[in-house]
């Protein structure tokens, strides 16, 4: 049986390998052996072949990236090489000579597959059919028709409704005013001369009286050509006319609120003749999917059960039982590290170091760089490695923390008696992080250096490894200032940064949004549908060999929004040099913010603020 491992040329020295397994959580870096060990593989794919008749050029198409890892092993007769493995498929291939085979029962899934897969697509067919038939189509085409055309309705009638209101308004306030005032009004519009009541006026004003309680106000307004002019004036309408006019108002206003009903009446009978007909096919469409959904979970679960996860003492496991809820991620033990050891445990070999890196594309999210090393992920290996490593002696995993800075003390810019600029030293926190080795920080800092102020004192952040301008309150005002100045984007900024790689063009704007990794904090990453709104404006301010000299000027101020705008393939592909998280690690960061620009809260000028970077 093949082993696949690739010997150590020439053999390590004993004191190179690791005393216990390094932890493939660990956030400080693989092992030296297993780095080399995955140096001598990248070779391979830089020479541009994965395997025989597969070129490594495929992973360098969009989404064609690939997660690869190594696992340093010793053989029964003692000598020192590795395995080498892919996460998942590899060019639509569960197999590929030189690599490790996955960790599924081959015979049971190869039962189980085609005939799921081809109940999967059946149910597919079906709902694709139900979803693109023709009477669905037509009878939602007609339900759409039929809401733009009751809401054009609704709006028309409320406009309509909302000018009569208006017309009573003015009305019903001039009828109801003193004769004076109501002789203002009737001058306003257009003079009319007085008139004598008698008798024959009052059988009159009877009678309008009458016509008005049969006939609505807008209707007798209408008969008049709209013109209001014609309409009786309220300074010649006798006290009988008067009321029956004010009358005719309150009918007009509940013909409106009827004539609304009516309206609403009949869109509601329209609708519920076109409802049923289509909430049965509706309701047909979600049961098919709720029927296909339900047969993808029930073969998901039986192909997770061809998954027998081993570890070190010889134990084995159901893939489902090593997850809490019973389901694992799409994915799962399909990732480099479990193939590695499971093929390790299987053929005798005893694992020794694992280092697992990216190649290729970046996915769509970003957050991977090609050739830079990972820690092993939390959603699908948390649950499985620690499992799969009982019975070997592993390291505790190495979280990265920041240096210990010597010194206690800040860099002052600027101070007065509201704000104090400070020069961010990269390496030191600008507030305290959770762990107890945590707590040095610029705001701590600053608040032994200013005892007496009061608020939270920074109005904004810059990353652990970002250097530079920093600005805080000394009281609250002057901090609630800030922050609006800041949420109103009337803080200019201005960064510099060294990024690897020849940037394309010489301006530009990068607007994508952004959050965090749930599965791999702090990294962010891009997500269209629930990222929040990220803008960077950015210009070449020099070009040096394989490096560009960029200014950035960030419009919104997210977590690590300059790195990930850099590396990303939306931004400018290039990676901030020494970015431990979107490109790789090596010396400090090269990103300072070197200018910052607001109006002083106290006294309303705008100041403005420089530093140029140490780089």
């Amino acid at each position: 049986m093949e082993t696949w491992v690739t010997p150590f040329e020439p053999q390590p020295a004993p004191g190179e390998t690791p005393e216990s397994f390094p932890s493939p959580f660990d956030e400080a870096g693989p092992h030296a052996l297993a780095r080399q060990a995955a140096e001598l593989l990248q070779a391979e794919l830089r020479a541009g072949a994965i395997a025989p008749g597969l070129p490594a050029a495929a992973l360098d198409t969009p989404e064609g990236g690939k997660m690869f890892g190594v696992l340093v092993v010793r053989e029964p007769g003692g000598r020192l090489g590795f395995l080498r493995a892919f996460s998942g498929m590899l060019a639509g291939r569960w197999d590929v000579p030189g690599f490790v085979s996955p960790l599924f029962d081959r015979e049971e899934r190869a039962r189980l597959e085609p005939e799921g897969e081809a109940v999967v697509k059946a149910l597919l067919a079906r709902e694709e059919a139900l979803r693109t038939s023709p009477e669905l189509a037509a009878l939602r085409a007609t339900h759409e028709a039929l809401q733009a055309r009751h809401t054009a309705e609704r709006a028309a009638m409320r406009a309509r409704h909302e000018e009569r209101r208006r017309q009573r308004h003015t009305r019903r306030a001039e009828l109801k005013a003193p004769s004076g005032e109501a002789a203002k009004h009737a001058d306003l519009r257009s003079p009319a001369p007085e008139r004598r009541s008698d008798p024959r006026e009052e059988r009159r004003a009877e009678a309008l009286g009458e016509a008005r309680r049969r006939t609505p106000l807008h209707a007798l307004h209408r008969e008049s050509g709209g013109d209001k002019r014609e309409m009786p004036q309220p300074e010649t309408l006798g006290e009988a006319e008067r009321r029956a006019a004010l009358h005719a108002l309150d009918q007009e206003s509940r013909g409106d609120k009827a004539e609304w009903r009516r309206m609403e009446a009949a869109h509601e009978e329209e609708r519920r003749a076109l409802a049923p007909k289509l909430a049965r096919l509706e309701r047909r469409l979600r049961a098919h999917e709720r029927l296909r959904q339900f047969v993808c979970r029930s073969l998901m679960k039986r192909i997770h059960d061809t998954y027998p996860v081993p570890n070190a003492r010889g134990e084995r496991r159901p893939l489902r039982a090593l997850f809490t809820s019973g389901e694992p991620p799409s994915g799962a033990a399909d990732c480099a590290a479990p193939k590695l050891l499971a093929h390790a445990f299987t053929h005798g070999l005893q694992p020794l170091a694992l280092a697992e890196f990216w190649w290729g594309a970046p996915p769509l999210a970003g957050g991977r760089v090609s050739g830079a090393f990972y820690a092993a992920c939390r959603d699908k290996c948390g649950p499985l490695l620690p499992f799969m490593l009982e019975g070997l002696p592993v390291a505790a995993p190495r979280a990265f923390a920041p240096p210990v800075s010597r010194s206690g003390g800040l860099s002052i810019v600027f101070e007065d008696a509201w704000l104090v600029v400070v020069d961010k030293p990269c390496d030191l926190l600008s507030v305290p992080g959770r762990g107890a080795s945590l707590t040095d920080s610029v705001l701590t800092r600053l608040r032994a250096r200013y005892p007496h102020a009061t608020g939270p004192l920074l109005a904004h952040r810059l990353d652990l490894d970002t250097s530079g301008l920093l600005v805080a309150a000394l009281d609250l005002e002057t901090y609630t200032a800030l922050q609006r100045q800041f949420v109103q984007r009337e803080v200019h900024k201005r960064y510099v940064a060294w990024v690897q790689g020849h940037v394309r063009g010489e301006r530009g704007t990068i607007d994508f949004p952004m959050r965090v990794d749930l599965d791999d904090r702090p990294r962010q990453i891009h997500d269209p549908v629930h990222g929040k709104p990220a803008m960077t404006e950015w210009h070449v301010l020099e070009r040096s060999g394989e490096h560009t000299r960029v200014a950035f000027f960030p419009h919104t101020g997210r977590t690590h929004q300059l790195r990930v705008h850099a590396a990303h393939p939306l931004g400018l592909g290039a990676p901030i040099v020494g970015d431990r998280l979107y490109g790789h690690p090596g010396g400090r960061l090269l990103l300072h913010a070197e200018a910052l620009s607001f109006q002083h809260p106290a006294t309303g000028q705008r100041v403005s603020f420089e530093l140029p970077a140490p780089f």
